[in-house]
């Protein structure tokens, strides 16, 4: 499938309101709703939208390219000001506040190794970040949401109080 600025667009709205609403994806992007119901079809025939909750394999999209990269830094303020300035990096999903020699850990999606370099010449004009360590993922073994992750006993057990 030949993605298009439409695709992109109603791809970029749905995962920004977090709907697949055709009226809320109209009213977001001004693509008519039969355009917009004939377009999700595409999208969820070619795998790119997986499910009914509308989320969005990246692989299929064309932003297969996962990278962990460790962040060693020296920043003044608050490790959440510093945390904001790293994600607005384009491609960075995750940024985590770490202990031991590494101070944050960012994950990023991107679509090829031009992308990386992108990203790690971004990193590099952020004042604060003394140096990076990326590893490429090779492929994920599983992806999955943390509640797939325990039994339901042990959420019972951990979750409500009695």
């Amino acid at each position: 499938m030949d993605i298009d600025d439409r695709d992109v667009r109603l791809l970029k709205a749905i995962a920004e309101l977090e709907t697949g609403s055709p009226e809320r994806l109209h009213d977001a992007t001004g693509i008519p709703v039969s355009t917009i119901h004939y377009r999700l079809n595409n999208l969820r025939e070619e795998g790119i939208i997986e499910n009914d909750r509308y989320e969005i394999d990246l692989e299929e999209l064309g932003l297969g390219v996962t990278v962990l990269i460790q962040v060693h830094a020296d920043y003044q303020g608050s490790y959440e000001e510093f945390a904001d300035r790293l994600l607005t990096v384009e491609g960075v999903t995750n940024v985590y506040f770490t202990m031991g020699e590494t101070d944050f850990i960012v994950i990023a999606r991107l679509s090829d190794s031009g992308m990386v370099e992108r990203l790690i010449a971004e990193f590099e004009q952020i004042e604060g970040v003394d140096r990076t360590d990326s590893t490429f993922v090779i492929s994920a073994i599983e992806e999955r949401d943390a509640l797939q992750s325990y039994s339901l006993e042990t959420l019972l057990e951990e979750l409500v109080d009695e």
